[in-house]
């Protein structure tokens, strides 16, 4: 997900756009979000793996499984928002939501790994002096949602060539697909919302994409 931060730290002067311009912006994912992006990642894994605790094997063989898919979808989500957030002059970083993390691993655990809450964090952007249009940020929510659609795509297109078992394919790309299927859901901070707020026929046909994929798997 792509966020604002709330709006207690929002401003709209120009003395703080110029205070938060001068903020050193690091071209590389720095230590602290690396921590947090990983946190995340292993967090994510284990609620997709819950499923298949029944049996040890199983779990760790799933665990294994949803490090690359989950892990590759979520990094590849979250890098594609902070990418298009820096090129359009903000700020952005990482941030863990440790109530989303939470809440993440009780649903899981709860529902046997049926209902996956999937927002254990979020890029958070600042705008820079110039602020920032509908258009762009409407492009930065969507960008992560593209991501997990086309890796989706590419994990099905190889398992389809054998280069993947089918079943590892199917099932990463049913996840990125679930990904993408959450976050455009229109509510609160979620991408939908500010996909809809810039453009509601890109949102109805990525949605339309989405669960189109995620019914896709469930039937091959």
């Amino acid at each position: 997900m792509a966020r604002k931060p709330p709006s207690s730290n929002r401003t709209t002067t120009k003395s703080r756009f110029v205070q938060r311009s001068k903020i050193k912006t690091y071209t590389l994912i720095d230590r602290s979000e690396t921590q947090q992006i990983l946190i995340a990642w292993l967090v994510l894994s284990i609620c997709f793996s819950v499923g298949a605790l029944m049996s040890l094997q199983a779990f760790i063989e799933r665990m294994i499984i949803s490090l690359f898919t989950v892990g590759l979808g979520f990094i590849l989500h979250e890098t594609a928002h902070r990418y298009f957030a820096r090129k359009y002059g903000c700020q952005a970083s990482f941030k863990l939501w440790p109530t989303g993390l939470g809440l993440a691993l009780i649903l899981a655990f709860m529902s046997g790994g049926r209902l996956i809450f999937a927002a254990p964090g979020a890029v958070y952007i600042i705008p820079g002096s110039r602020g920032i249009t509908r258009r762009e940020y409407g492009i930065i929510s969507i960008s992560g949602i593209m991501m997990n659609l086309l890796l989706a795509a590419t994990i099905l297109f190889i398992s389809v060539l054998g280069v993947l078992p089918w079943n590892i394919g199917s099932f990463g790309a049913a996840i990125n697909f679930w990904l993408a299927v959450f976050n455009l859901l229109p509510f609160g901070q979620l991408d939908g919302a500010k996909v809809i707020a810039w453009n509601w026929k890109i949102w109805i046909l990525v949605t339309i994409s989405a669960w189109a994929g995620l019914g896709l798997t469930s039937f091959i």
